[in-house]
């Protein structure tokens, strides 16, 4: 009984999740969506870093668990305080129940709609026969960029989580009289680690974009991935070779500093990918795509306990695996869009319409690159002046004389 009801309040909490963030995306503008989301990351953070404090007044599970549920209650006033997404309403072409909210919030606010938004309640008026049109997330499959970069999302945030687990088991296999085999300094330590990674995010973000800011962090991991496997392997073996006395300290220094950088970057790779796809997938499926992307990262947690029952037998390939599956998302983060400060798709041809941009900005207006030398530009100069200004012919000579340049 106890385990069917702990499974039935993490399939709610999955949903209030997933309910929560898309809300939230849909209701801030392009300028603060990512800020915003951050703010609810730092909440959230607070709170695990506090569950150790109320586990030790609290004393007993049961006691625990009611406290930890009760503000839950508070959630069912959600439905009469915040109302449904406009943005998703207009988009599944609910006109008569978008209408009533805007009305509703125009009375707590002033206003008049007929009168100072008067074509947009007659276009509103005119649409409200039309009957509703959701759309399903199997749709995406028929689209030709979309279900690419969804899926290139749903594998990046499977990879940061699963490899999370990872650097995080690395701090007490690796040590096992150090510090972090007490279970409270390795708690505090992941978060404080998870903190650092939200604080990064902004500046980075805010500087490279959401495709750079993703790439940068995934290039992180890898390298901590691979020198943790690779080079502590190596300073072990060739310890006699480099003079080195205490490689078995050596190696675990090594081994505590890559598995917190890990952390570090990974955590940023998995909040990043679930934001990301927030942004990508259209208004009218937004909902199925976040799904996709958290049900990925749950299979990437669920690696941890998998190891568990096989007495950790295997951990070192289910390390690899995960270190050559970076390697591949380094590759795939260069084929998404950038979305900052662009605005949300609502169907699924503005989706299409998020293509692959240059991962560099663009040159300024006017500036180019020169295509000649000083020496054959004068060439080219003197050529058509003699040939009376004749673009054919001088297009013809330049390339006769370049190629002539190169032989």
């Amino acid at each position: 009984m106890f385990s069917t009801l702990r499974f039935f309040e993490g399939f709610c909490l999955a949903g209030i999740t997933l309910s929560l963030y898309a809300l939230r995306i849909e209701l801030c503008l392009p300028g603060c969506r990512f800020s915003m989301t951050m703010v609810a990351n730092f909440v959230a953070l607070a709170g695990q870093l506090l569950m150790p404090g109320l586990v030790v007044l609290c004393r007993d599970w049961q006691v625990l668990q009611a406290v930890v549920i009760c503000p839950l209650l508070l959630m069912l006033s959600y439905i009469w305080i915040f109302p449904e997404s406009l943005r998703w309403l207009l988009a599944t072409q609910q006109y008569n129940r978008s209408k009533w909210i805007m009305e509703r919030v125009a009375k707590k606010n002033n206003i008049n709609l007929e009168e100072d938004a008067e074509e947009l309640m007659t276009e509103l008026n005119q649409a409200l026969p039309k009957q509703a049109k959701k759309t399903c997330i199997v749709k995406m499959v028929g689209t030709r960029n979309l279900w690419k970069n969804i899926v290139v999302l749903c594998v990046n945030s499977l990879t940061g989580y699963g490899i999370h687990h990872c650097f995080a088991r690395s701090l007490t296999e690796d040590q096992p009289t150090s510090i972090f085999s007490n279970f409270y300094a390795k708690y505090y330590t992941m978060g404080g680690t998870a903190v650092a990674s939200c604080v990064a995010l902004c500046p980075a973000v805010g500087v490279m974009g959401r495709r750079g800011g993703l790439l940068m962090f995934m290039i992180i991991t890898a390298l901590a991935s691979l020198l943790q496997l690779g080079l502590l392997n190596l300073v072990g073996k060739y310890s006699v070779h480099l003079n080195i006395d205490d490689s078995g300290t050596l190696n675990s220094n090594f081994s505590m500093a890559f598995s917190i950088i890990g952390m570090f970057s990974s955590h940023a790779v998995s909040n990043l990918s679930i934001f990301f796809c927030a942004e990508i997938t259209p208004t009218v499926i937004r909902g199925g795509g976040l799904g996709l992307v958290l049900a990925s990262a749950g299979f990437g947690m669920l690696t941890a306990p998998i190891m568990e029952l096989h007495n950790q037998k295997g951990y070192f390939l289910h390390h690899i695996i995960f270190a050559c599956c970076t390697l591949i998302c380094i590759i795939c983060i260069l084929l998404l869009p950038e979305t900052r400060n662009r605005p949300l798709p609502e169907t699924l041809a503005d989706g299409e319409s998020y293509t692959r941009q240059p991962l560099l900005p663009p040159r300024k207006p006017g500036e180019q690159r020169l295509l000649l030398t000083k020496s054959e530009s004068r060439e080219y100069a003197r050529v058509g002046d003699t040939l009376g200004g004749q673009p054919y012919y001088q297009e013809e000579i330049l390339v006769v004389e370049a190629h002539a340049s190169h032989c």
